[in-house]
């Protein structure tokens, strides 16, 4: 209950600085808007008085061109207050857009972790677009309550007693309208919650396809995908039974509020209280006074702005990784990890973990799946941070340094890479500096991605989508990517795990000889890889097992099952 409330406060106020970053143009559709409501109001009035000179035989062309100048005026507000929602509403959908964007990445994998992908791409494109409607709808609905009130006033100055008579049933108008936000509100939330699900399982079948086709399970996925369209469609069907209700509630109520004022309204025209003109205008009163139509149209998406709102606010509650503003001094690259604690739920993956990686020098990470090899990598190289302990780099805390200076100190590459770059060597050059030409070019023949990239049809400047590329392929991409961007600490999350032997043989033998001063932290799933490295840290369990070359760990029993439990291969003979 509390994070719920918490939620709607957040939204309230996300949704007050969306109409605070469209005040201007707020501002001018509740002019426009009011200036409507106002005209509106107006011509009843015009009309009666015109239709009593009318029959009374006395001059009314001054009176009819006022009725013509103001529907005329009333026409023109309505296309401009038009014109300018649906602009207000672009502007602040890519409002919302933008600084929901820049949190997500900013938060970087931790939005992943919380939210499905499939889910966050759908707050953010759809979630956003109702909730960009806010501002214009705020405005609409205050300018839209001043048509009921301004309409009861009104009737109030032709007659007083039609007035009493409408009153008498306001209090079932208000009860509906309450009771229409209410239940509209719980219905909306979940209705998009429904539609977040659905995009989510979508984005995971999309991913899959290959596993999906494979196996065969291409009916059955489609309906894990659509499970949640029974309850989208039943809170669909309820929106409209609320919205239904209301309007059928609104049918029966209306229609007797205007005839009471219509039998007040001609019994005083009767007594000669009232006249002709005066009747047609307490008609005309009372249909504006009970235009119970528009307001609930009005709160709608108002309901409607909020429920995203509240789905964005749910999003921006996950933290995003602050930085510091500390210098990084001269140094050789050494990474130290102390007391390393990193917890899932009720899983523990990291426990106290201290690790020392001496700078200049690679390490590789062994262990059997879910030792926590691929947690520490991402802890190392800070796209997530520790619940407890600390990570240095040259003797400085990771989370101290400016993002600027922490993505150029550390270089990572992963088992399946995104290729961001737009071309292959824009790939490449994807990342914190701005390699050139020359460099994008050695850091390709490095990873052993030069030979593959000059046989595409435009070579280095081929778009990625219409490069078809393999696994492997692929891993040299990104490999060739670390290289391109030199920095302190290289970070491989199982990066060479596609390549075949030859291939990743050379790449490990240039990881050894052009890396430098570089400080490499390799997750090795091969025995070959964990052997090229200068040393080798044993997971097990979230703990450091050991630490020491591969040569002497491959003499103990246990060790040489990590490799066999991983690959399947014997590698038996690996004992030099």
């Amino acid at each position: 209950m509390s994070q719920e409330l918490d939620q709607s406060r957040t939204a309230d106020r996300l949704l007050l600085e969306s109409v605070r970053h469209s005040a201007l143009p707020g501002a001018a559709i509740l002019v426009l808007s009011t200036a409507g409501a106002a005209t509106g109001l107006a011509l009843p009035a015009v009309l009666g008085h015109t239709l009593d000179l009318l029959l009374s035989g006395r001059p009314a062309t001054t009176w009819l061109t006022a009725c013509a100048a103001l529907t005329c005026l009333l026409v023109v507000v309505d296309a401009l207050d038009g014109v300018l929602a649906g602009t207000t509403n672009a502007r602040s959908t890519a409002w919302f857009r933008r600084r929901l964007l820049r949190h997500v990445l900013a938060a970087g994998p931790r939005c992943t972790d919380r939210v499905p992908p499939g889910d966050i791409v759908a707050r953010l494109v759809g979630n956003a677009a109702h909730a960009g409607g806010a501002p214009a709808a705020l405005a609409g609905t205050v300018a839209a309550v001043v048509t009921p009130v301004g309409g009861l006033v009104a009737l109030a100055v032709v007659d007083l007693w039609t007035a009493v008579a409408f009153l008498v049933g306001m209090p079932l108008l208000v009860l509906l309208l309450k009771a229409f936000v209410r239940e509209s509100g719980d219905s909306v939330a979940r209705y998009q919650e429904s539609q977040g699900e659905i995009a989510a399982r979508l984005v995971e079948a999309v991913g899959g396809a290959r596993t999906i086709a494979a196996a065969g399970t291409a009916r059955r996925e489609q309906a894990r995908i659509l499970e949640p369209l029974t309850a989208l469609s039943a809170q669909g069907y309820r929106m409209w039974r609320v919205q239904g209700r209301s309007t059928a509630h609104a049918a029966v109520i209306v229609p007797l509020l205007q005839i009471a004022v219509l039998a007040v309204a001609g019994t005083r025209l009767a007594s000669g209280e009232l006249s002709v003109g005066g009747l047609l205008a307490a008609a005309r009163y009372a249909a504006l006074a009970t235009g119970i139509g528009m307001l609930v149209g009005r709160l709608n998406g108002l309901v409607r702005s909020r429920g995203a709102a509240r789905r964005l606010a749910a999003l921006l509650a996950v933290p995003a990784t602050d930085h510091g503003d500390a210098r990084l001094p001269p140094g050789d690259g050494t990474l130290e990890l102390r007391g390393i604690t990193v917890a899932r739920g009720d899983r523990t993956i990291l426990a106290g973990l201290d690790l020392t990686v001496p700078g200049g020098t690679s390490l590789a990470l062994v262990g059997r799946s879910g030792s926590g090899k691929s947690t520490l990598a991402a802890v190392a190289g800070r796209l997530a941070d520790p619940d407890a302990g600390t990570v240095t780099l040259d003797g400085v805390p990771l989370h101290e340094l400016p993002r600027e200076v922490l993505r150029r100190a550390v270089g990572q590459a992963f088992e399946r890479p995104a290729l961001l770059g737009g071309t292959i060597g824009g790939t490449i050059a994807f990342g914190a500096g701005e390699p050139d030409a020359a460099a994008v070019r050695e850091a390709a023949r490095t990873a052993c991605a030069d030979d593959f990239v000059r046989r595409l049809p435009l070579g280095y400047d081929t778009p990625c989508a219409e490069a078809p590329l393999s696994g492997g392929e692929a891993q040299r991409l990104g490999l060739a990517r670390a290289f391109a961007h030199p920095g302190r600490l290289l970070i491989l999350d199982d990066a060479t795990s596609s390549l075949d032997t030859v291939t990743e043989l050379r790449v490990g033998e240039a990881l050894t000889r052009q890396a430098g001063a570089r400080t490499r932290l390799i997750i090795a799933h091969r025995a070959s890889t964990a052997a090229r490295a200068d040393r080798v840290a044993w997971l097990h369990e979230g703990r450091v097992r050991a630490v020491g070359p591969h040569a002497r760990l491959w003499q103990l029993a246990d060790y040489r099952a990590v490799f066999t439990d991983t690959d399947g291969t014997d590698h038996s003979a690996h004992d030099d």
